[in-house]
């Protein structure tokens, strides 16, 4: 890998990284579903401009099918619930428990894939529970019935973006990766409509809020996808992929350094054996990799 893919890998993964840190700091204000319409709206503008700026046609009489799907599974819902989940859940919390995507595309891959649910995966499986459980026992945050809920919508959240790469590598493999983005996210911005409340105060855009609003949106959704079909196309989904490992790490220090959130040696530890076990699953075979190849949108 050339110096300049690895710098846009880091980069990658310190703006995915962030996404987490931008939910923490408007969830509060702006509430999970008016904070993720508006990520959604704002990074489909700012793409849908670049997109008529280079002449991309969506096609979407043809592509309609896939974008509802993938605008549900790897846009709308885990969107939705990773932001409700930020109400309880710290940011490097989040970026961890975001981490066991993987764990669900081997399953999804051996359900669906036929893909064998080897020893290995098994193995990588049972390491990453223990190191959620570590982090829920033994972690800054209390273990209360909001922080359990709150984590087990974040493994929700995972399988979803499980389902909409074995969805991917099923049905859609032909259709065009930057139009197969922009077509979800502009299929989910119509999704969440009907489950908006009444239009959040003009006093709840602070500065804060509006940085996190701004910097989620054309950063950790727009900006970040041009980056990662850059990295597909020049490096391959294999080493792009590698993203996963990266994320947690600047999620956790985001995280401590902007919020002053506590770090213990529990979620240190907790976090290497979900690291670990993602490793022994992405380890197992290229076809899982190739399952979880939308898998990234955070």
């Amino acid at each position: 890998m050339r110096f300049s893919d690895l710098a846009r890998l880091i980069t990658l993964a310190a703006i995915w990284g962030a996404s987490f840190l931008f939910v923490r700091m408007a969830v509060s204000s702006l509430g999970a579903a008016w904070l993720t319409e508006l990520r959604i709206s704002i990074a489909a503008a700012a793409m849908l401009l670049y997109a008529r700026a280079v002449g991309l046609d969506l096609e979407v009489r043809r592509n309609l099918h896939v974008y509802l799907v993938i605008g549900a599974t790897n846009v709308a819902i885990p969107w939705t619930i990773i932001a409700y989940a930020g109400h309880y859940i710290n940011a490097g919390y989040l970026s961890i428990l975001n981490a066991s995507t993987p764990w669900f595309g081997a399953i999804c891959a051996a359900l669906w894939l036929g893909e064998p649910l080897t020893l290995r995966k098994s193995l990588g499986l049972a390491l990453g529970l223990a190191g959620v459980a570590l982090m829920l026992g033994f972690g800054p945050i209390e273990a209360t019935p909001n922080v359990i809920l709150s984590a087990a919508l974040c493994f929700a959240a995972a399988a979803c973006y499980a389902l909409a790469g074995t969805y991917v590598k099923k049905r859609a493999a032909g259709v065009r990766p930057f139009s197969m983005t922009l077509g979800s996210l502009l299929v989910a911005t119509l999704m969440l409509l009907p489950f908006l409340s009444g239009v959040p105060p003009a006093t709840a855009f602070t500065w804060k809020v509006s940085i996190a609003v701004l910097g989620i949106s054309l950063l950790g959704s727009a900006a970040a996808f041009l980056l990662y079909y850059r990295l597909m196309s020049d490096v391959g989904p294999t080493k792009t992929l590698t993203v996963t490992f990266l994320i947690p790490l600047f999620g956790v220090l985001w995280g401590v350094l902007f919020l002053d959130e506590e770090l213990r040696l529990a979620m240190v530890v907790g976090g290497a054996l979900v690291l670990a076990g993602t490793a022994l699953v992405v380890a197992s075979g290229p076809q899982a990799a190739a399952a979880r190849g939308v898998s990234a949108l955070k």
